[in-house]
């Protein structure tokens, strides 16, 4: 069995692994990922960035290649189907990337691995993590295919069916919604914006529309049994019971779909001992304004330099410290990712009511204030 010795072990690579490992990398941390896929994930769930990510990864040098890449989404509008329930702007907030960029995730994964070897790391794969024993010294984890590797701290950033939260026994609780999500990136003739994202609310449900940077759209909807690989008419049907009403667009082509299921968990604890997790290991819940990469790249550089404290300087609080700060954001994400969710399906007197409250709210520049700073991340600028 050949043994490897590193700083720190990040399983998974991800957008959470490598900014992980890039911020650990670049503070001159001798860093090892590894994951068990042969080559990275090239479908795409996530598609937005938003500004306090990128006010994150900025330190590294990977914003402006991101930026490059994208395309700015400067508004995110509520919607029920023609009726503009809640309008929110971006482009006032006091951060240096007003807008919601949409990217893919795809495209962000590859930005931060070119990073992460520009500064000297790699990924060792496909290495499949089976186990884990800790020490006092540190952690000790095996891999299927018999590679041994000892570090001083281990990060799992390996996603919602985590082995390393397994095998360090922190528990996962929470459910899942009962309807699967539908997912499709499109083309469209119409008047779908370009430069926002709308979350339409119907008596159906929801319906998340959002622009890419080659022209096409973004569509996803919670529906209650989505086909594997949605073709036109279904996608069809969706944006026509769901979207706009006086100004319809017609899909020309499914550049690519599929369907997944949705959990609303945040794990017991984001450390054990010498484990610490982090993204979806960490915290699941509904792509309703686009919180779920982004939580997790904000856990990583809070993460990344928690790890630098403790190996540079001895801080081992800084590791208690970033569970501290991020397991609470994960919540209020969480908390806020199922209302929108659950708002979005109403009928009746029931939706007359939502429409009132909302449209009544919106009307004070606080609340929509509050809900860009929420949806922006930058509430959780110190956290």
């Amino acid at each position: 069995m050949s043994t490897i010795t590193t700083d720190v072990l990040v399983v998974g690579a991800g957008p959470t692994g490598l900014a992980v490992a890039a911020t650990l990398a670049a503070a001159g941390i001798d860093v090892t990922v590894l994951d068990n896929q042969a080559s990275g994930d090239n479908t795409s769930r996530a598609a937005v960035v938003h500004a306090r990510t990128l006010e994150v990864l900025a330190g590294l040098g990977v914003s402006e290649r991101l930026i490059k890449e994208g395309i700015e989404a400067p508004a995110f509008t509520i919607r029920d189907r023609d009726k503009v329930l809640v309008p929110i702007r971006f482009d006032d907030l006091p951060s240096e990337f007003p807008y919601a960029l949409m990217v893919s995730q795809a495209v962000t994964e590859r930005v931060l691995l070119e990073r992460l070897t520009e500064l000297g790391g790699h990924v060792r794969r496909p290495l499949t993590l089976v186990d884990l024993v800790q020490d006092d010294t540190g952690v000790t984890a095996t891999t299927e295919e018999g590679t041994e590797i000892r570090a001083h701290y281990l990060v799992g950033a390996d996603g919602m069916h985590s082995t390393v939260r397994d095998k360090a026994g922190i528990g996962f609780p929470g459910g899942k919604y009962d309807e699967s999500f539908s997912l499709a990136d499109v083309r469209i003739e119409g008047d779908l914006p370009h430069d926002e994202v709308i979350l339409y609310f119907s008596p159906e449900g929801t319906l998340v529309s959002a622009p890419l940077p080659d022209g096409s759209f973004r569509l996803v909807a919670p529906v209650p049994d989505a086909p594997e690989e949605p073709d036109v008419a279904y996608v069809q049907g969706l944006l026509d019971r769901r979207g706009g009403i006086t100004s319809p667009a017609e899909v020309t082509e499914v550049v690519w779909g599929s369907r997944f299921r949705v959990h609303h968990r945040v794990a017991d604890a984001y450390r054990a001992g010498r484990v610490l997790i982090a993204g979806d290991a960490a915290h699941v819940h509904s792509p309703a304004g686009g919180q779920g990469m982004n939580t997790g790249l904000q856990d990583a550089v809070v993460l990344g330099d928690a790890l630098v404290a403790a190996i540079s300087h001895g801080d081992d609080a800084a590791l208690d410290d970033y569970a501290a700060r991020r397991r609470p954001v994960a919540q209020e994400v969480i908390a806020l990712a199922d209302r929108l969710t659950r708002f979005g399906i109403a009928h009746g007197v029931r939706r007359s009511v939502r429409n009132l409250v909302l449209s009544t709210l919106a009307r004070l520049p606080r609340f929509r204030r509050m809900m860009a700073w929420r949806l922006s991340g930058l509430i959780y600028r110190d956290r």
